[in-house]
């Protein structure tokens, strides 16, 4: 791999073996490097040029089924003996833990799979000026844009390795870079704003920096004259950048703590459909350049493509292994941690299959309804599935989108929403959980 980790694993098998030896059972260390860099301007000046390198430590030791996390961003050897002795005077003060632990030996990653997360190429803060300039140029020469609230570039390396006392050790490192626009459209008090962004691993992965900035500014003018709609039943079409949300929801539903403590709605459906037929929505660690990709789960576990739902099938929950053992169950290989907490589930690539309909196709059918395009507040019980939040977008009559639409709330069930759900031909990699365009039909927005 271009970035070579694997120096930091010494150092965290000498932690975890004075952790050992002051006591502890077994223990686990993360290492966490990160480095950015960033250019932000503004009006075609350049407002801010920034560059952060850290560098933190983890230590999780275990005496018996008693766990205790420390973690310091100083890594001399006097911080680090220090660490090795709260972390066990901790471990023994807190009551037993009966689902904490390490993996057994036996279900640790063997070979670790090669992945390709790493540009070698770490750009200059001139060239980062250089694509915020491009974007916002774009943005500003849109008729109709008034202002620009920014353009900002920027790139990162983030490393970890991790390592424990299970005899357990790996690295692995991922870069990104990205490219934001945020543009004001109109006057006084008709003003609005609106912004469009590209991210990848690979700079070379990068949308043209000229058409994201034209996009911000495309979608703030669009926004001009935006009336309030009728309060209806009706079909709500969900832009892609915020029918991730609904993926979102899913994944909070499925987790293994909430079906452990008996919070989520579909605690009882699994290997049932809640989706329609066809529906697929797939969980990819290995993804070759993907946003969220990583060769091994937080707890040295292999991770793998899963299909957490299989033609509209939940087939399992996104389980760590404390939720595994409390379920009964065996990992899913979904642990992520950082440095100062203990692992939990997170999905990784996770994304919804496209259908075979195209999105004019899902509109096209529609005499009345709703395209989504922003949200606003967190109105979702995830013990009932009830749904309830803010909305801005464009009507939709006869077919088309017609005007803009703000100041509406779009209503409805999880459960009925997912089972309602149709997905479009449009899927693309933004965001690291990712959705094509879906219709869902039956929900009640709010308006005047």
């Amino acid at each position: 791999m271009p970035y070579d980790t694997a120096p930091h694993l010494p150092q965290l098998a000498s932690l975890i073996a004075s952790a050992k030896k002051a006591g502890a059972d077994a223990a686990d260390a993360i290492l966490v490097k990160s480095t950015s860099l960033s250019a932000i301007l503004r009006l075609d000046q350049t407002e801010r040029v920034e560059r952060s390198e850290s560098a933190d430590l983890g230590l999780r030791v275990f005496v018996g089924r008693r766990m205790a996390i420390v973690s310091s961003a100083d890594q001399g050897q006097p911080a680090l003996d220090a660490m090795v002795e709260r972390a066990v005077a901790m471990a023994r003060a807190v009551p037993e833990d009966p689902y904490a632990g390490l993996a057994e030996p036996e279900d640790i990653v063997g070979e670790v799979p090669a992945i390709d997360l790493v540009d070698e190429e770490e750009p200059s803060a001139e060239v980062l000026i250089a694509r915020a300039r491009d974007a916002e140029q774009a943005a500003l020469a849109v008729p109709g844009v008034t202002n620009s609230e920014a353009a900002d570039a920027s790139w990162g390396r983030t490393e970890i390795s991790l390592a424990g006392s299970n005899g357990f050790a790996g690295s692995y490192a991922r870069t990104s870079s990205s490219i934001v626009a945020s543009m004001v459209a109109g006057e006084g008090t008709g003003m609005e704003t609106d912004y469009d962004f590209t991210s990848a691993v690979f700079a070379e992965d990068l949308e043209d920096a000229a058409k994201v900035g034209r996009g911000a500014g495309e979608r703030a003018v669009a926004r001009l004259n935006a009336r309030k709609a009728d309060t209806a039943r009706i079909p709500v079409v969900f832009d892609p950048r915020v029918a991730n949300s609904l993926l979102q929801h899913l994944t909070s539903a499925i987790s293994g703590p909430a079906i452990a403590r008996g919070t989520s709605f579909l605690k009882d459906r699994l290997g049932q459909n809640i989706f329609a037929s066809g529906v697929s929505i797939i969980d990819d660690p290995h993804r070759p350049r993907g946003l969220r990709s990583k060769p091994f789960d937080a707890e040295g576990l292999a991770n793998q493509r899963r299909a957490f739902i299989e033609d509209g099938r939940l087939t399992s929950w996104v389980m760590d292994l404390a939720s595994a053992r409390q379920l009964g169950l065996r990992s899913t290989g979904n642990a992520a941690r950082g440095t100062s907490s203990p692992p939990r589930p997170s999905i990784t690539n996770f994304y919804l299959e496209p259908g075979a309909a195209s999105r004019e196709d899902l509109i096209g059918a529609i005499d009345k309804g709703l395209y989504v395009t922003q949200m606003m507040g967190q109105g979702v019980n995830m013990v009932t599935g009830d749904y309830s939040r803010g909305a801005s977008g464009f009507w939709i009559e006869n077919g088309e989108l017609t005007y803009p639409v703000n100041e509406v709330t779009v209503a409805g069930n999880l459960a009925e929403m997912f089972a309602n759900l149709t997905p479009a031909n449009d899927l693309s990699f933004h965001y690291g959980v990712d959705s094509p365009t879906v219709r869902i039909d039956g929900m009640t927005v709010a308006g005047k």
